[in-house]
Formats: structure tokens, sequence, C-alpha cells
């Protein structure tokens, strides 16, 4: 357990109690390669939808909306865990329900048509609203475990764990695609066990942080309970007391939103603008999450969240106007060689960034403000880039050599905030 100095940790936190938070980040990454990125999303557009003209769009509905339900209701379920001291509890429905929701879509096969389409989904939306709900709920416990020098560290080793996770199921699933592929078998079967096998290791991995990690809230003093729309007016009144947060929260939305069309469009890129067929696609994602271990595992506490974040603004930059230069593989290679380090280490450093401006007393409700603005990322970031190949008449190396304002833009609105000044405001009482 060298991978956690107790220097990192706040005093009484064990270790172990780390490495259970940790694995939950290696237990719902594998949803997110297979799911969203790399497996179902394909199979939805040309299997279920069977390649109609409308099926890119429901594939990106589904996700719209499940990102605007947790957008308007995860303040009010994070205040609601704050005051209960019940972040826990809340994340084991969580991830019961993405778990359920991700293991029902190996059913989807069954419907054809209109219902299949429908059915499937509903289940995307539901299973990716929970997977959400468990993504903030356990960023919340980063500042109870790690002090405020050793957050970025702490964070950078959940999101090393994650992508890990993320490519043994995706490792898991193509081994066994290639084997049904092998012996002739359709999608329409093999895609469903891969939804078990993603399904089971989610289930399994996350078991080690229920059994690990402790709720180290205390309930607070009761509270009249108010409504989803009233309670997010609320945190976000309170949150302008904070600048440096806010200011947080308005240059996540811009540069998360450039992360998104790489997590949800570098596929479609590599294989209609690159020319890269499906396996090699696969290989791409897998190599792709690699990198991104490698970049989550930085020193931002060394040089300073806001520095090493600035430096992978950057990156993704560069990114954007290699990938839009880019006419051979190899040169796409290095765009995503760059885009998996950069990917990690500005995840890590924007969620340590996070905790150490919210203040102690708020945290999960705070860091529902953060989803509010990771999931209106994952809206605008996609849409943009789509209107944009829609303008340009599919022209989707204009699209994104277009992200890189994005992240222009999430550099420039990163350089007013003062950590320090934040971490302060943080810290006093209310």
């Amino acid at each position: 357990m060298a991978l956690f100095p107790s220097s990192a940790l706040n005093p009484g936190v064990r270790k172990r109690e780390v490495f259970g938070w940790a694995m939950y980040d290696f237990a719902n990454s594998g949803y997110t390669t297979v799911v969203i990125t790399a497996v179902f999303a394909a199979y939805f557009v040309g299997g279920i939808a069977k390649g109609a003209p409308w099926a890119a769009f429901a594939w990106t509905a589904a996700l719209s909306i499940s990102y605007a339900i947790v957008m308007l209701s995860m303040p009010a379920i994070g205040a609601w865990a704050d005051r209960r001291a019940a972040k826990k509890r809340v994340l084991a429905v969580a991830t019961l329900g993405c778990v359920v929701a991700t293991a029902a879509l190996a059913l989807t096969p069954g419907f054809s048509g209109t219902q299949g389409v429908a059915i499937a989904m509903a289940l995307v939306i539901v299973s990716n609203t929970f997977y959400s709900y468990g993504e903030s709920l356990t960023g919340a416990f980063l500042p109870e475990l790690a002090t405020a020098e050793g957050m970025g560290k702490v964070s950078g080793w959940g999101w090393g764990f994650g992508y890990i996770g993320g490519m043994l199921a995706l490792g898991l699933c193509l081994a066994y695609v290639l084997s049904a592929q092998a012996k002739g078998l359709p999608a329409s079967h093999f895609v469903p066990v891969t939804m078990l096998i993603t399904a089971a290791i989610y289930g399994a991995a996350a078991s080690a942080t229920f059994a690990l990690l402790p709720e180290r809230a205390q309930p607070q003093a009761a509270t009249r309970a108010v409504g989803t729309w009233q309670q997010l007016r609320a945190t976000f009144r309170e949150a302008r007391a904070y600048r440096d947060f806010m200011q947080l929260l308005i240059c996540t939305v811009f540069y998360q939103g450039g992360v998104a069309v790489a997590i949800t469009l570098a596929a479609i890129y590599a294989e209609q603008v690159i020319g890269f067929v499906a396996s090699e696609t696969m290989v791409l994602i897998f190599v792709l999450n690699l990198a991104a271990a490698l970049g989550a595992f930085s020193l931002q506490d060394r040089v300073g969240h806001k520095i090493s974040l600035a430096a992978t603004l950057v990156a993704w930059i560069a990114v954007c106007v290699i990938a839009a230069m880019a006419t051979t593989k190899g040169a796409f290679w290095w765009a995503a060689a760059i885009a998996g380090l950069a990917m990690g280490s500005s995840q890590s450093a924007g969620r340590a960034m996070t905790g150490y401006l919210a203040p102690p007393q708020q945290l999960a409700e705070f860091f529902g403000l953060w989803t509010f603005a990771t999931r209106l990322a994952s809206i605008i970031g996609p849409l943009m880039f789509g209107a944009i190949t829609w303008a340009a008449g599919g022209n989707q190396r204009i699209a994104i050599l277009s992200t890189a304002v994005l992240f222009v833009a999430g550099l420039l609105l990163l350089l007013p905030i003062d950590m320090a000044r934040g971490r302060t405001a943080a810290l006093r009482s209310r």
C-alpha cells in the first residue's frame, strides 16, 4: 500500500480506506469504456437502430437526458446525504442501479423496431444517471481522506485505478468479442455478454469500496427538506460566496466540454475521418486508457493543482490541432497518446481542485454542483461538435479544430483562480 503515503492522508485515515475508495473508480470505469465509448454505442446505432439517419441523434439524446436529470437532481441528493451523513448509503443505491441497468442492456437484442430503440434508450438513461450519481458521491469522500496538500495525489491514484479498471473490462470484452467473431457469432450474441461482463466487474470491484470505506461524516442539525429546484437554487446562492469555487465551475463547463468530445466521438472520428477499422479503434481506446492512467499519476501535488490543470489544457489544445491536421493513422496515434495523458491528468486535477475549494461541511452538496458542471459540459461539447459538423457539410476536421476553443476558454477562465484565497474561504465558518 505504498501507493498511498501517510503524509497525504488526514489523521486517522487508514490506507485500506483509500484503497477501497480508489476501487470505486476501478469499478465504474468499465461502464464508460465499454458501454458509452467502445461497444454498446456502436451496437445501438448499427444493430438496434439499424443505422437509421436518426440513430446517432437518438444515442446522443439518451445521454443528454441522463445528464440533464443528474444536473438538476444531484445538488439536492448531495445536500440530503450531507445532512444525514448518508453518502455511502446513497452510493450503494447508485451502484446497484447502474449495475442492474447495465446487465439489463443484455436483453435489448430480444426487442426490435421502435420498441427495441425505446427500451435501449431507457436503460441507457437509467444506467448513465446512476453512474453519474456514483461518480459525484465518490468524489465527495476525497476531502475526508486526503490532506489539502495530498488531495491531488490521492485523486490521481483514484483516476489511475479507474483507467486500469476500464482497460480490464475492455480487454475481457475484446477477448470475448474476438472469440465470438472467430466462431461466426453475430453482434446480437456477443454484445449482451459484454454488458454482463461489465456489470459483473462493476459490482464485484465496488464491493471492496463498501467493505473498506467508512462514512466519516456526522449527521447535521435537522433542517426542513426542500424540493430539487429550491435546493439547486439555494446551493448556487451559497456557492456564490465562494468566488474561486464558482470560477472553477465555469472553467469546468468549458474544458470538460472538450473532454466529452474526446470520450464520445474519438472512435467515430478515427473511423470516419482517419480510416481506422473497428479492431484498430478498440486497440486505440485501450491504449488511450493506458496513457490516461499514466496521466492520472501526475505530480500535481508537487507543482500545484492549478498549474497541473493548465498544462493539460495546453496539451488538449495541441491534441485538437494535431487531430485536425492528421492525414495518417500514425499522426492520429500521436494525438491519441497526448489526449490520453491529458485526459487522466485534467480529470484528476479538476476533481482535486473541487475538493480543495469546497467547504468541508458541504462536500456532497458542492460536489453535486461539480457534477452539474461536468454534465452540462457533456451536453454542450458533443452538441457543438455535431452542429459544426452539420454546418460544415460533414467536415469533422473543422469541428475538432473548433473544439480547441473550449480548451482555450477553460485555460483563460482558470488563470484568475486563487487557490489560497479559495481554500481560506472554504475553511471559513458558515
